[in-house]
């Protein structure tokens, strides 16, 4: 299987995120909607999954694990 980092990814997903400014953390599904309406091509839901899921790992993003998981960026209300 190959896999490449796509450098970009999360900071394009965090610019469309900061302009829209939600009032409540998001599935990987309506934030696939919001970067959809801002004109940025994701291949899927799971695919933006992934990418916040990997910053997780980092601490930038945080990852409220109910059924969906819904992301909010950690440093969102510092």
């Amino acid at each position: 299987m190959h896999m490449r980092t796509r450098h970009g990814e999360f900071e394009r997903i965090r610019s469309v995120l900061e302009d829209a400014d939600p009032d409540e953390p998001l599935t990987a599904r309506e934030i696939l909607q919001v970067l959809d309406e801002h004109g940025e091509e994701f291949d899927s839901a799971h695919r933006v999954a992934t990418v916040l899921g990997r910053r997780a790992q980092t601490g930038e993003v945080e990852v409220i694990q109910d059924q969906p998981y819904r992301y909010q960026f950690a440093d969102r209300n510092n």
